[in-house]
Parts: C-alpha cells; sequence; structure tokens
C-alpha cells in the first residue's frame, strides 16, 4: 500500500503571523507572549512580520482573531481563564472555545488554541512558565501555528 504523507514543519520563516492576546490576567498572559514571540524569533520568523493584538478578555478573542486573520497566514490566540466562585468560568470557556473552533472550521487559515484554562492561579503559572516544569504554552502555540501554516500550504499543491 502506498500513499501520500503530508507532515507540516517548523522551518517556514516566510510568513506573517498574528498572536492576539487577551489583557484580563495579565501577569500570565504576557508570559504566553514572550513564549511565543522568543519561539517565532528562534525559528527565524522576521519581527516585522509578527503582529500583536491585545483585547481585554478571553471572551473577545475570537473576535479579534477574525479581523487579524484577514492580515496574516495564521493566528494564535492566548488566554488565561481560572476558575472562579461563580459559572462565569464555564461561559467565557465555552464562548473563547466553540469561537476559535469555528473559526478553524470556517477559514482557510489556521487558529491556534493557546488560551489556558485553569483550576487555579498556580496551575496558570505552571503552563506559563513561571513554576515548575511544564513548559511555555505560550511557545508551543507557535511552534504548532508555524507546522500548520506549512501544512496548510501543502495541503493548498495538492
Amino acid at each position: 500500500m502506498s500513499y501520500q504523507e503530508l507532515v507540516g514543519n517548523t522551518d517556514d520563516t516566510d510568513v506573517k503571523v498574528g498572536i492576539v492576546v487577551a489583557k484580563w490576567n495579565s501577569f500570565i498572559t504576557d508570559e504566553l507572549l514572550q513564549g511565543a514571540l522568543h519561539a517565532f524569533n528562534s525559528k527565524g520568523v522576521n519581527e516585522n512580520d509578527i503582529i500583536v493584538a491585545r483585547c481585554p478578555g478571553a471572551y473577545e478573542i475570537p473576535f479579534t482573531t477574525r479581523k487579524l486573520l484577514e492580515k496574516v497566514d495564521g493566528v494564535v490566540t492566548l488566554g488565561a481563564v481560572i476558575q472562579g466562585d461563580t459559572p462565569h468560568f464555564d461561559y467565557v470557556c465555552d464562548a473563547v472555545n466553540r469561537g476559535v473552533t469555528d473559526l478553524n472550521m470556517m477559514g482557510n487559515k489556521p487558529v491556534v488554541f493557546g488560551v489556558l484554562t485553569t483550576d487555579t492561579v498556580e496551575q496558570a503559572q505552571e503552563r506559563c512558565g513561571l513554576h515548575g516544569d511544564k513548559g511555555n504554552k505560550g511557545s508551543e502555540a507557535a511552534l504548532a501555528l508555524l507546522e500548520m501554516i506549512s501544512l496548510g500550504k501543502s495541503l493548498n499543491q495538492l
């Protein structure tokens, strides 16, 4: 049995990327942003080809992303929704997840979900690299975006 296998990579630096980052919980989201910027820089993406758009909170990420997608090859979404004492957490998580999913399903450009949805501040700090060994999810999201842009280019050439 033979088949054609398409796999994206993170080597293509001829891209224009967007980062949508929520200002809410900025002590976490700023760390995620730094991780994403570092990952793009380490892969050789030109600083002038990175657009950062800051929106008020995670709920506003899908709208901001939709507008930014018109100008870039793909977008990383970064936010931090931390469980509180009310069901607000559930509503915001559902809305941002559904919004990003819809953008991926309707659009022709990738959107990578880098929004933390944690039970505690400590869990969010671990995932943005402030504590522990869980790495920086912003960096991971940026690398995933480069891979998805590359994979998309391969798929378009079929």
